[in-house]
């Protein structure tokens, strides 16, 4: 019987070829990890601390070490988004979803971040409601790893409590690690006048007890807002590159500005 113009070798050929062109398409697409920060803008923070957190994501993003964290490993890309939050019903989109292939998509990620503009919304503070946003858009990424970071400075005082939605399905399968900030002026054991602490050992053990959530969660905590890019570069570090960085029993807590 007659194959026409392509024999058996010809034919077995194309098709390796094609086998093969799909498997590289896949691995080319394959996200290794999805990253959405979450950005406290409640009405603790005042504009220059909201700018000193968009600049310091932008700079902890074009950080040597971090370029080479998120660029040098292997496993596929890693997609990042960020987002601000208030009261429950604010939570804004500043960088929507980008792959992370080159120094030139950081690049005009960090570019997209140092222009954004504040939002305004209810001062309250919600993270309750900022985790279940910054969850649900991690479920709609196709990633092995599913990382949110909710950055803040302050304890939760209207919406879903952070402890209340740790069951909730949307965090099925999320780590929510902590950057934590509280004033670095304020002493041992010193409270709010709703009794909340607002020192940093106290408030970083609140984030510990009531936001951190799955596997290998930790908090990392800046003292001050002067001090948010080297922690955010810190954490940045930690998470891409794992846990295999950790030493110590006391590891899960690192502290910029000291």
């Amino acid at each position: 019987m007659r194959r026409g113009k392509f024999g058996w070798s010809t034919l077995s050929a194309m098709l390796l070829a094609a086998v093969i062109g799909t498997v590289s398409s896949a691995a080319q697409a394959a996200c290794r990890q999805a990253l959405a920060l979450g950005l406290d803008v409640s009405g603790s923070v005042d504009a220059q601390e909201y700018r000193l957190q968009m600049q310091g994501v932008a700079g902890a993003l074009q950080h040597p070490d971090v370029i080479a964290a998120l660029l040098g490993q292997p496993g596929g890309h890693v997609e990042v988004m960020v987002f601000e939050w208030s009261g429950p019903r604010d939570q804004h989109v500043v960088l929507n979803w980008r792959a992370l292939r080159t120094e030139a998509d950081i690049a005009a990620a960090a570019e997209v971040l140092r222009n954004a503009a504040r939002v305004g919304g209810d001062p309250s503070t919600a993270l309750g409601a900022a985790a279940l946003m910054g969850a649900g858009a991690l479920q709609q990424r196709d990633c092995t790893r599913r990382v949110l970071d909710l950055s803040g400075d302050g304890v939760a005082n209207t919406g879903p409590l952070p402890q209340s939605v740790r069951h909730n399905p949307l965090l099925q399968g999320i780590t929510v690690n902590a950057l934590v900030i509280p004033d670095p002026n304020a002493q041992p054991g010193a409270k709010s006048a709703s009794r909340h602490p607002t020192d940093p050992e106290g408030l970083v053990s609140y984030f510990q007890a009531n936001v951190l959530h799955g596997p290998d969660a930790f908090a990392e905590m800046a003292l001050g807002f002067e001090n948010y890019e080297a922690a955010m570069t810190r954490k940045l570090i930690r998470e891409l590159y794992g846990m295999e960085l950790v030493i110590g029993p006391k590891a899960s807590l690192h502290i910029a500005g000291q």
